[in-house]
């Protein structure tokens, strides 16, 4: 029998909406967003860009914990943690982003089901907002441009014996997508994986995992 670990993204993948596209329309005004500006030029990097972007964020620790309660997750993503439970599946979830939000948003599921999150760290504070810190630049899964390297996380499983299952919706996701076993794709990353000829599941939610598990796919 094998072994599977399912790794997944978490911003527009386990949640709904990225808490960068979040904070651009509710947090910030379009003066902050030269930093990524400066990324597309290729000026700095993806991680320079965010950690630039999200020290302009200065409100409240209580404005905070309720802009992170907003975040709408997928609602059958509980269901797939179940199901991997169930069949002894490790979950990994990796985001470019930073773990902050995600600890804040999702703890109970962590703590619950074991789940792995490796991230960029984050910090807060009202007068310098968010300090963003990258994995140490000796530690496997760090990478220069993103903070932290998805496709390393795949490699690191798959050299486990596990049979990868990546799921994700954006651009940092593409080097991971490429060498898993299994991908499920939606958004920018499905769009890369038709055009680079990258077989897919069909990925509208979390329901597409839990029909693909209790199908025996995975």
């Amino acid at each position: 029998m094998k072994k599977t670990a399912l790794i997944s993204d978490f911003d527009g993948t386990i949640s709904k909406e990225d808490f960068f596209n979040m904070a651009i329309e509710r947090l910030l005004t379009p003066d902050d967003l030269q930093p990524w500006q400066d990324y597309l030029d290729k000026k700095i990097t993806h991680y320079q860009a965010l950690d630039g972007i999200f020290s302009k964020i200065h409100i409240s620790q209580k404005a905070l914990d309720a802009f992170i309660d907003s975040i709408e997750i997928d609602d059958k993503f509980p269901d797939a943690l179940k199901l991997c439970k169930k069949f002894m599946i490790p979950v990994y979830i990796c985001s470019a982003g930073m773990d902050y939000y995600i600890f804040k948003k999702i703890a109970h599921y962590i703590k619950e089901y074991n789940i792995t999150v490796i991230s960029n760290a984050g910090k807060y504070s009202r007068e310098l907002g968010f300090k963003l810190s990258p994995p140490d630049k000796n530690d496997i899964f760090y990478d220069k441009n993103t903070g932290i390297s998805k496709e390393a996380v795949v490699k690191y499983l798959k050299e486990l014996g596990f049979f990868t299952v990546y799921a994700g919706d954006g651009i940092p996701d593409i080097k991971a997508a490429k060498i898993a076993d299994a991908v499920f794709a939606k958004g920018a990353l499905l769009d890369f994986c038709k055009k680079a000829g990258i077989k897919t599941f069909k990925f509208d939610g979390f329901a597409d995992i839990c029909r693909a598990v209790l199908s025996g796919v995975l």
